[in-house]
């Protein structure tokens, strides 16, 4: 479906944009070949994607063919435009595509959905200071990623030790209900208001603002949601289900937000995650960690010490971003 068009739109006479259809996933997926070292989420996101609701998936088209791609979803009551899925196709890189791109879609947020002030979005620690200077900075996070084969794991990870505890101390994960849900994550100033990274939670690189009107949006990612204490939290975390990532034949992908300090109850909780899932799972898996800065160097020696996992690299940050549109 070609876009109507939005005034003040930039405009490029080679380029068309469009809304993205099931027939150009084989083209999306070709010109993303190889991003992100192997853990590339579109190719299992993009279906579900053109068809959700508050989401507009955008290509941008040169001679009919794909050359670019950016999703932007209304979250925050309608308040807040997340940019995700930047794709540029290889042979296009370096021509400006992006920008105009982001700049289209920006101006069709703009028209389609008037109450939109700020656009946010997740970037890594690549970015250069050009890029930077684009944004304000809301918050950072580490990035730690390790892998592991889910078969040898899960074979072994009833053996290991959880994180000792004291005699007047109860466990350290505890699965939270849907109403604990909203009160611990989802209420203005509510539970997590000082652990929540400028009171934000970031989920898997998409970033929600502690409002009760995200839990429906967040409810439909069948999210594992967890806390040391429903009622007083000193950390908390939540896991998305495993998906398929293009990094091998039978290679997943799980992601693991962390908010809070509190390392035992980190690794307490990452422990239920990963028994929760790896059992189900029939190859490797790459799981990527998001957590505080400090929290970095401890949690990458009990992953590799304890549990034995491969360390993938080194310490990265995640940076989430905005800039009002």
């Amino acid at each position: 479906m070609k876009l109507e068009a939005v005034p003040g739109a930039p405009q490029d006479g080679d380029m068309e944009f469009v809304l993205a259809t099931e027939k150009e996933f084989e083209e999306v997926v070709s010109m993303s070949h190889g991003i992100y070292g192997g853990l590339d989420y579109l190719p299992s996101r993009y279906h579900s994607w053109i068809s959700e609701k508050d989401r507009m998936v955008v290509l941008a088209k040169k001679g009919g063919d794909v050359i670019g791609l950016l999703s932007m979803f209304i979250v925050d009551g309608g308040e807040t435009a997340l940019l995700e899925g930047l794709r540029v196709a290889p042979w296009e890189r370096g021509r400006g595509v992006a920008g105009v791109l982001q700049r289209f879609c920006c101006q069709l947020v703009k028209h389609r959905y008037p109450s939109v002030k700020v656009m946010r979005l997740t970037r890594d620690d690549k970015l250069n200071a050009k890029e930077l200077s684009k944004y304000r900075v809301i918050a950072t996070q580490g990035i730690l990623l390790v892998s592991f084969n889910a078969p040898e794991l899960s074979s072994r990870l009833a053996s290991i030790p959880v994180p000792s505890v004291g005699p007047s101390q109860t466990s350290s994960s505890v699965l939270l209900t849907p109403d604990e849900v909203r009160a611990v994550f989802l209420e203005r100033g509510g539970l997590l208001q000082d652990l929540l990274p400028n009171q934000t939670l970031i989920q898997d690189w998409q970033p929600f603002q502690a409002l009760p009107g995200n839990h429906d949006l967040l409810r439909r990612k069948s999210l594992r949601w967890m806390a040391d204490d429903p009622t007083l939290p000193r950390v908390a975390s939540l896991c998305t289900a495993p998906f398929p990532i293009p990094a091998g034949p039978l290679c997943f992908y799980l992601n693991i937000d962390i908010f809070g300090s509190e390392l035992q109850g980190a690794q307490e909780q990452l422990m239920s995650h990963l028994s929760a899932h790896i059992p189900s799972l029939p190859g490797e898996v790459r799981c990527q960690l998001f957590l505080p800065p400090t929290m970095w160097r401890p949690m990458a020696d009990f992953c590799t010490a304890v549990l034995g996992l491969q360390l993938e690299k080194g310490y990265t940050e995640q940076y989430l971003l905005e800039s009002d549109i």
